[in-house]
């Protein structure tokens, strides 16, 4: 009877029923647009993080670097080259290797971090910079100008004794060096040293080895590198071929392709090659973390930073607070704005639900009272009014369902380009506490941490649930409204109505 009697009423209030599921349709499309956005704006996001701190990477330690006192001029560039070679095709050519990031930290340090609490794994990484000067010198002509001297000389001769003294004169004129200069090529880029026992943490962990291979155990101290695929690209770098960095050549084993987004590394190397390349021996600049529950991180943090005086550990939700750009402009709106407008919309449509549900119960007064007479009690009279409610909700879930992954679909279909920035976290300098993102100056640095990312709008079972649950519960609402008003009404009502 209760199906029966629902399937009736709701055939005859056709265009009633439409208008309260379209308003919840609209509210709940909106619902699930605002949260599959969302979820776009956090892998966009997460995309970012691990291109700098590396897939699995929970946190870094570093250690900001002092400010220089007195007259240091050690971190000054300093190139010295030989001009005394008389062949112009001497092609000379000079590196400058730097350390990256914040303060050098002792290796000891690394295995100190692993033994806290809460920490899984730990490994140290060394950034370095690399500046590369080279070309040629070419020397210059002495010439003499010989017409002036071949005058003055004539004019000595007619000039009898004074004339003689001119000629002396312009004979001994001194010559000019004509021609010569020199032509140098400046170079910069970043070598990262790993440690080679553990690539699935850190910087060398979000690439996939395109060609060649990747470092093994045996190679931790072997002078042997591995090149992102943009960096040997450029330099027609092939597996095989030798780089040589400040005279020591190193075997290209392996080309390394970044998984998510623009490598900030160019030459990856064992840790003791970059530690000895470096002049850094027994030295890292980054230690990353992994943390046995993601869910602690706050805490191992805290551990790290109570038991390790004088590092700054730096977590990717502290990460995260520094990209900027328009992925971080469009983020804030949709967690925002988006999510507020989205309570303002549903709160509208089920307010408007209710009402609408009322008023067609008070239209149905001869109805319900003569059930009544009939002999329904009131919850029999509710339920059914709640029953109608469910079921244009329903139609509503699904209409707004189709509606939002309409949108969606759209949002991905068009794939709109953000830019995120990552700024400093204090730790001295790129990336995440200055590791693999610390490039070779300000400017530099500011580039290769600049991304374009490609927004998507993914929805998830989750988000699906979620509107099904919001379309129950706004049938629900504007049926318990309408439930109640049905409720109170009395078969007497009906017969004044009749009359």
């Amino acid at each position: 009877m209760f199906g029966i009697y629902l399937k009736r009423e709701l055939s005859r209030r056709k265009k009633a029923a439409l208008v309260i599921a379209m308003g919840l349709a609209l509210g709940i499309a909106l619902v699930i647009t605002v949260n599959s956005v969302s979820a776009g704006m956090q892998q966009a996001q997460e995309k970012v993080l691990q291109s700098l701190y590396g897939l699995g990477t929970d946190m870094t330690v570093t250690k900001a670097r002092t400010a220089p006192t007195g007259n240091n001029q050690s971190d000054r560039p300093n190139f010295e080259f030989d001009a005394s070679s008389n062949d112009s095709d001497d092609t000379q050519s000079s590196d400058r290797v730097t350390t990256q990031g914040g303060q050098t930290l002792k290796s000891a340090l690394v295995t100190k971090v692993a033994d806290q609490k809460g920490v899984s794994a730990a490994v140290g990484a060394l950034s370095l910079n690399v500046t590369k000067v080279d070309g040629s010198f070419t020397q210059g002509e002495a010439q003499t100008d010989t017409s002036s001297s071949s005058g003055s000389s004539s004019s000595g001769q007619q000039g009898g004794p004074g004339g003689g003294q001119g000629g002396n004169s312009g004979s001994t004129a001194p010559p000019q060096v004509q021609g010569g200069g020199a032509s140098f090529d400046v170079n910069s880029y970043s070598v990262m040293g790993i440690d080679v026992t553990n690539q699935e943490l850190g910087p060398l962990a979000t690439t996939t080895i395109t060609s060649g291979k990747t470092f093994t155990t045996a190679q931790a101290n072997a002078k042997v590198a591995v090149l992102s695929k943009s960096y040997a690209k450029e330099n027609k770098y092939t597996v095989g071929k030798t780089l040589t960095i400040s005279g020591t050549k190193y075997t290209i084993i392996g080309i390394a392709t970044p998984e998510s987004s623009e490598s900030t590394t160019d030459v990856y190397l064992p840790l003791k090659q970059a530690q000895t390349l470096g002049d850094s021996a027994n030295l890292v600049s980054t230690i990353y973390v992994q943390a046995t529950d993601s869910k602690q991180i706050d805490t191992v943090k805290s551990t790290i930073q109570k038991n390790i005086s004088g590092t700054t550990v730096t977590t990717s939700a502290d990460l995260a607070e520094t990209v900027s750009g328009s992925l971080s402009t469009a983020s804030n709106l949709a967690t925002s704005v988006g999510k507020w407008l989205s309570i303002a919309v549903l709160a509208a449509a089920f307010l408007v639900a209710a009402l609408l549900t009322s008023s067609a119960v008070s239209r149905r007064v001869r109805e319900f009272g003569t059930l009544k007479a009939l002999g329904w009690p009131s919850r029999k009279v509710t339920r059914q009014v709640v029953g109608e409610s469910v079921v244009n909700g329903l139609i509503g879930g699904v209409l707004g369902i189709g509606l939002g992954l309409a949108a969606a679909y759209a949002v991905t279909a068009v794939s709109p380009k953000l830019t995120a920035q990552l700024g400093n976290t204090g730790g001295g300098g790129g990336g995440m506490g200055g590791g693999p993102g610390g490039g070779g100056g300000p400017g530099q640095q500011s580039a290769a941490n600049t991304m374009e990312i490609a927004l998507s709008a993914p929805v998830s079972l989750t988000t699906i649930a979620l509107a099904a649950g919001l379309a129950i519960t706004g049938g629900l609402i504007a049926g318990a409204m309408g439930g109640w008003r049905a409720s109170r009404m009395r078969p007497a009502d009906a017969l004044r109505s009749v009359s």
